[in-house]
């Protein structure tokens, strides 16, 4: 009985001893698996915390080439802009210039009436101007820039205006019905200065006109000649 008991002992000795070598095994395998299985995990997270990083940097270019892009453009419409502006500033100050130095015509719609030097029993010698004909209460104009030097009653001239421009000559505007500006006043070319009439020595509405080489009677050039050196078409 003995004997017997002590042989079935040994084969599951045995027995276990494999099961343990074999489950070491296992474990083994597994435990090399799992480090094999981390470190596979730990070279992907490398690349792609590489390719994160790239791909950042990428963004960050394209954000910073676009910035610049964006900055030269804005410096670029804001040079045109201020060059445009220039440009204009400069015409403007052209503009102002040229009809500071143009010469105009006293009114603009009109019949011409009794000339420069024309005799008649309506004027004690000989008309010493040029009339427009025109209704009362239309526009005079100054023919070009000056000082107002007599603005008030002018006798047969009735209401009268004389002007003094920068090249040392006068024009008078007589007749009117209405002045507008004042002795010692700078007025502009073009510049309205008073409302055509039929006062003083007149037969009828019109405007008397003069240029003059001082600014009292007698001293008169003949006007539409005047203006036409002057650049204006009557």
């Amino acid at each position: 009985m003995l004997k017997n008991s002590t042989k079935n002992h040994a084969p599951k000795s045995v027995m276990r001893g494999r099961a343990a070598v074999v489950a070491g095994g296992v474990c083994v395998a597994l435990a090399l698996g799992s480090t094999a299985a981390m470190a596979a995990d730990s070279q992907d997270a490398g690349l792609f915390g590489a390719a994160s990083a790239n791909s950042i940097a990428d963004v960050m270019k394209t954000q910073a080439d676009g910035q610049k892009k964006a900055a030269a453009a804005s410096a670029k419409a804001a040079a045109a802009k201020a060059d445009a502006k220039k440009r204009a500033a400069v015409k403007s100050a052209a503009d102002r210039s040229a009809r500071q130095n143009a010469w105009v015509k006293p009114v603009t719609s009109y019949t011409i009436g009794a000339s420069f030097a024309q005799a008649g029993s309506h004027w004690s010698h000989k008309h010493s101007g040029q009339d427009f004909v025109v209704p009362t209460g239309t526009q005079v104009r100054a023919v070009h820039g000056g000082t107002v030097v007599e603005a008030g009653w002018g006798g047969a001239y009735g209401n009268n205006i004389v002007i003094k421009h920068g090249n040392g000559t006068y024009t008078q505007y007589g007749h009117l019905s209405k002045l507008e500006v004042s002795v010692g006043q700078t007025v502009s070319t073009s510049q309205e200065i008073g409302k055509s009439g039929s006062t003083g020595n007149s037969t009828g509405p019109h405007l008397h006109f003069e240029a003059r080489t001082t600014p009292v009677y007698g001293s008169g050039m003949e006007p539409l000649s005047f203006l036409h050196k002057h650049g204006v078409n009557m």
